[in-house]
């Protein structure tokens, strides 16, 4: 992967702990995790210089002169080793049980921040082999991406009560849908939106929002899923996101969308499989819709379960190494696009 800009990449290492916010000790047990991440060097000819007044958590320093003002371009971009301690994090997954956290509204953090990651309820009209409804991935998903970009990077994340990463849940009809400038929704091949959803979600994507559906699979997931889309947006079409476009080369050049299954299925496969539907589900792709303006308003991984890649990556090494690195770069990659454009 290369950096966005005219910029060389150079490799140094950090270690920080799993579950662990910023500035806070980590708990006896802990998994620390040692990470390569890249600071950005400005070539010769280049106007970017380094702004060494300001660093992240990482003490990187980012180029002064880039033309993303809210997003810096420094973050953890590859995993080298792992240290496991002597026992796990609490608050993981771990085998059986999950964490749960009462959904709350986005109004709700103790810190607000430039980013908050919200996610969509939705009503379930049907049900899907390893599907939860909109509660899939839900919390730990919503929990470690915003986590790892306010560990690797200076982006302002909302903060809770005790300074770890905050995260919402709204329905379509909430007012809190329009202090969200992302929404995410996970098993969008069994939602059903009221009337009142649709053009709620309508009015928020034309007036700038944002929304990325992952997690469905197969031809009657991504059908039952158009069809909700055709009543939110009926004059804009779905079309495959081209690997040139610029959501793919925001920060980090990625090559291809990687196929990441539950980790149930990756388990129950002998620990190769991949393709959750079998020879139906064999071909993964990002699909979009766009506004006048070539903005898009939607994506869609399909497919695919890119949240798997944060929600399980302190549960076994093995599936951490495999897809949660090609995971984040997607969501960062997704996240600088959406708040620069």
């Amino acid at each position: 992967m290369r950096g966005a800009g005219d910029a060389e990449l150079r490799l140094s290492t950090g270690l920080f702990f799993d579950g662990v916010g910023a500035g806070r000790a980590p708990k006896s047990g802990a998994t620390a995790r040692i990470r390569a991440y890249y600071d950005v060097i400005p070539d010769r000819e280049s106007r970017l210089t380094l702004d060494r007044t300001n660093t992240n958590a990482m003490d990187d320093p980012p180029p002064r002169g880039t033309p993303v003002k809210r997003v810096l371009l420094c973050l953890a971009a590859a995993l080298v080793a792992t240290v496991t301690l002597a026992e796990p994090l609490t608050g993981q997954w771990r085998g059986y049980g999950r964490r749960w956290v009462t959904p709350r509204q986005p109004d709700e953090a103790a810190v607000p921040g430039e980013f908050t990651f919200c996610r969509l309820q939705y009503t379930s009209v049907r049900r899907e082999r390893h599907g939860q409804g909109w509660r899939t991935d839900y919390p730990d998903g919503d929990h470690n991406l915003p986590f790892r970009a306010s560990q690797m990077t200076t982006l302002s994340v909302a903060k809770d009560e005790r300074e770890d990463p905050f995260h919402a849940v709204v329905t379509a009809t909430d007012n809190g849908l329009y202090a969200c400038p992302f929404i995410f929704a996970s098993d969008v091949g069994t939602a059903r939106f009221s009337e009142l959803e649709a053009v709620r979600l309508r009015d928020y994507l034309l007036k700038g929002g944002f929304l990325w559906a992952d997690d469905f699979w197969g031809d009657i997931a991504f059908r039952n899923w158009s069809i909700e889309m055709e009543r939110v947006l009926p004059e804009y079409a779905i079309e495959e996101i081209p690997m040139d476009h610029p959501i793919f080369h925001t920060l980090y050049s990625v090559d291809s969308i990687p196929q990441i299954p539950s980790i149930q299925y990756w388990r129950q496969s002998g620990r190769v499989g991949t393709s959750e539907r079998g020879s139906g589900s064999a071909i993964y792709r990002m699909y979009g819709i766009a506004d006048d303006s070539g903005r898009l308003m939607v994506i869609m991984t399909h497919n695919t379960d890119i949240a798997d890649g944060w929600e399980r990556e302190g549960e076994e090494d093995e599936f951490f190494y495999r897809f949660s690195p090609n995971a984040y770069a997607i969501g960062f990659n997704v996240i600088i696009y959406f708040m620069t454009h």
